[in-house]
């Protein structure tokens, strides 16, 4: 199994089914033991996503978004080039886990942790690949409430 030296870029990408890469994102190591993978990414981070995706966040319209994922499930979607914006990131994974904790940072602290469930990674040579299942928790700062994202 592939392991990271802090401060290396690790790059994370879903991986459908298909086989077909539906995003993939720079991330640097923090750390990595065989409790965790912890990155990071900072906004200015070079991302790819699928062009209506991309095309959803550039006009505000969830609609689009939406559209986006009537493509994931065909398989058949393209890749455009983003970037990370407005949060700072920390994302942690335990090895075999259906989930990461994310804490999404902004220049007045912590926003949000988030529970993404998602497939267990599958190390590679220069990151993981894994397979975001769409449905998420929001939980606030203070672990006070949370509210599901996309159970629709």
């Amino acid at each position: 199994m592939k392991t990271f030296t802090t401060g290396e870029t690790a790059v994370r990408r879903d991986v459908h089914r298909s086989g077909h890469v539906w995003s993939e994102q720079a991330l640097r190591v923090l750390t990595d033991t065989s409790e965790a993978l912890v990155t990071a990414c900072a906004p200015g981070a070079q991302a790819l996503w699928p062009a209506l995706y991309a095309k959803a966040r550039a006009d505000g319209d969830r609609s689009v978004r939406t559209e986006a994922f009537d493509a994931m499930a065909t398989g058949e979607w393209e890749l455009a080039p983003g970037v990370w914006q407005e949060t700072e990131l920390l994302l942690w994974k335990p090895p075999g886990a259906w989930f990461s904790i994310n804490a999404f940072f902004t220049a007045a602290g912590l926003r949000n942790w988030y529970v993404n469930f998602e497939h267990p990674t599958r190390r590679t040579e220069t990151g993981f690949d894994t397979f975001d299942l769409t449905v998420d928790l929001v939980i606030d700062p203070d672990l006070s409430a949370w509210t599901w994202k996309d159970e629709g």
